[in-house]
């Protein structure tokens, strides 16, 4: 390996070698530079396991650099330019919106494995101003657009690899370009996955049939998918596939949390020793916070993580108490969770639109307002790259004892969410924030139970989770109270963007 040796540790130099030789196996030489073409339908899968901190995002993220220094193609959810026979190509993937979009704040083009799996259909027209972006053509003449517009698009692109973002600086929208959304129905090249621990067996079915090459970067002391029995799709890999990295970089070595996190693997650790840490760690160190109440300001774009879905209701009710909310109305500023789409077969294609502009299950969303049509709602996707859309919307209100949520207001057919304020560890998994709060009573619940998941307590599990969703500081809240807000909900941090793409509601008759 040469050019990295300085910066990786051993264990990763070595993952990075191993993979390096996974990869010429198939005629992609990323020490040379050299590619050939595809070798076949050979299937190739291989894990880069290793707990937080441990470096499979650094790592990751060079393997895709060398591989777009080789010459392979990048291929974004977005558009998929002309095919060659001979071209080799790279999908960076993640199950979740938010997943990805903390990829791409490292410089790493990831996409949602839903936007691989599905590619959209672009009007001919525009389609010429895409090719011409990604270098497969002259510069186009449309009709309607300036030569001024067309270089408002060409500079955007030069800076965020985006054509729907360079499209829209050119003064286009989404509805104006894509007509439709198409299952991938040719294979790609080389896919890697990151928090691939979230993956389910179907997933990985659909992976592996469109990636001959699929590389997994996983955490295995994560949950697993509910339906996975305690087992991730990794753990059914032959050892020899698996490469594992440890934590032990420099830069690292001081963050308390990831201390906290690594400390669970501890097998005589206890919960109240664990708590202790946890007051040692807070009394040192302000990145850890010994709470002894719910910080409600936090909870607008932070949601509070929990094992206990009464618990959640719980917090979630009493958010919404404190800051005045209705009960027949959102206000701007709630977070939602999407919580799948309510829709018929026959409306394949609406459900393709929503899912393509993130309304995927368990995507973050702010509210901002009501969209024009009545059960419609103005949304701002939490980590999706177009992030702001109005939507026909079912919100499930979830009320502590009682077994129907109540409904505020609601499309016939749509996307359904649920309140955001809190969630449960299983669904926070793929995501982190800045700042996390973690219940503890819950997991303290947790630990008196005396489960146990794959061989190690849960309660165990769910705190190594909960405590690395933290990027910047945890919050480990052991009292059952909550906080006044300080200030009232607002959207004035969300960025404006263009004006929401309506996904207008067809005739449902």
């Amino acid at each position: 390996m040469t050019g990295t040796a300085l910066t990786f540790s051993d264990d990763q130099a070595t993952a990075y070698d191993a993979v390096a030789g996974l990869l010429r196996g198939t005629g992609i030489d990323i020490e040379e530079g050299m590619l050939t073409p595809p070798r076949g339908e050979t299937e190739t899968v291989a894990a880069v396991i290793g707990k937080a901190g441990s470096g499979k995002t650094m790592l990751l993220a060079e393997l895709v650099k060398a591989l777009e220094a080789a010459g392979v193609e990048t291929v974004s959810g977005d558009y998929e330019g002309r095919r060659r026979k001979d071209r080799r190509t790279l999908a960076v993937l993640a199950p979740t919106n938010k997943a990805a979009s903390v990829l791409r704040m490292r410089g790493v083009p990831a996409t949602t494995i839903h936007r691989i799996i599905y590619t959209p259909v672009y009007d001919p027209e525009y389609e010429r101003i895409a090719e011409w972006l990604a270098g497969n053509g002259e510069k186009p003449e449309i009709e309607g657009l300036t030569e001024q517009a067309l270089d408002r698009a060409h500079a955007f692109y030069q800076v965020q690899k985006s054509i729907p973002g360079a499209l829209a600086a050119a003064g286009l929208r989404g509805s104006d370009f894509i007509t439709g959304w198409k299952r991938r129905e040719e294979p790609l090249d080389v896919g890697f996955v990151d928090e691939s621990s979230m993956l389910d067996d179907r997933q990985f079915e659909d992976l592996k049939a469109i990636f001959p090459t699929l590389l997994l970067f996983g955490d295995p002391a994560q949950l697993a998918p509910v339906n996975q029995s305690g087992s991730m799709i990794f753990d059914g890999l032959p050892e020899r596939s698996k490469l594992e990295l440890h934590r032990i970089h420099r830069q690292e070595a001081d963050n308390p949390i990831l201390d906290l996190a690594h400390a669970l693997a501890d097998p005589d650790l206890g919960f109240e020793d664990f708590e202790r840490l946890v007051e040692q760690a807070a009394a040192r160190d302000d990145r850890v916070v010994l709470g002894q109440r719910v910080e409600v300001d936090l909870m607008a774009r932070s949601p509070v993580l929990v094992w206990r879905n009464a618990t959640r209701i719980r917090l979630i009710n009493a958010f919404r108490r404190v800051h005045g909310a209705p009960e027949d109305a959102l206000l701007p500023g709630e977070p939602l969770v999407c919580d799948g789409l309510e829709l018929p077969l026959k409306h394949r294609k609406k459900r393709l639109d929503l899912e393509a502009r993130g309304l995927i299950k368990g995507a973050q969303v702010i509210y901002l307002g009501p969209g024009r049509k009545p059960g419609f709602s103005r949304l701002h996707v939490i980590g999706a790259e177009d992030p702001q859309v109005s939507a026909a919307s079912i919100v499930k209100i979830e009320k502590p004892d009682e077994e129907e949520p109540f409904i505020p207001f609601a499309a016939r057919m749509g996307a359904t969410f649920l309140h955001g304020a809190a969630v449960t560890i299983h669904k926070a998994q793929g995501s982190q924030w800045d700042e996390v709060q973690v219940f503890a009573p819950d997991l303290f619940a947790a630990a008196r139970m005396g489960r146990v998941e794959a061989g190690q307590p849960l309660w165990k599990r769910l705190a190594y989770v909960a405590i690395t969703r933290a990027q910047s500081r945890l919050y480990w809240v052991v009292r059952n109270r909550l906080s006044r807000p300080t200030y009232t909900l607002t959207t004035e941090d969300l960025r404006a963007a263009p004006a929401p793409l309506e996904l207008e509601e067809e005739d449902m008759s």
